[in-house]
């Protein structure tokens, strides 16, 4: 009974991942209350399934140390291997780069041009003249590269 404890928790804990990795990286420092929504309902879902009807003490250790357990396998295989890092984090993504945007990238991680200049106000710039390069990092923030001052 333990071992399928175990799976349903690991099971769990890399589903997760793999719905956060595709629903994408969302830029700025803080999530939206979309984003909250959607870890908090995944997070109950996936508990519901894990837990099922045994609500033990020795099946919430299980699971607790097997989610442990992955967590600390994925961070050693993505400090250990770079494919691994970038299967699981992503890798960073020109949006803009000598004044002209990247449409298609833009379109495929749900983004305007308005969210990029918003991180551009940020970082002091404020007309895209000033841009050089416009990054999205994969970790979700926008990292804005201004042009050499003549």
């Amino acid at each position: 009974m333990a071992l399928f404890t175990i799976v349903r928790a690991a099971f769990g804990y890399m589903l997760l991942i793999f719905v956060m990795r595709i629903a994408g990286r969302r830029p700025g420092k803080q999530l939206s209350p979309f984003d909250y929504v959607i870890v908090f309902y995944l997070g109950g879902i996936t508990l519901t399934g894990i837990v099922g009807p045994e609500a033990s003490l020795t099946n919430a250790f299980c699971q607790i140390m097997t989610v442990a357990m992955c967590h600390c396998g994925l961070a050693w295989l993505r400090s250990r291997y770079a494919w691994a890092s970038r299967i699981i984090d992503g890798t960073p993504l020109v949006l803009m780069s000598n004044g002209q945007w990247r449409t298609q990238a833009l379109s495929n991680m749900r983004l305007q041009d308005d969210d990029v200049m918003d991180s551009a106000r940020s970082f002091g710039t404020r007309n895209l003249e000033s841009i050089r390069m416009a990054v999205l990092e994969p970790v979700g923030e926008i990292t804005i590269l201004p042009r050499e001052q003549k």
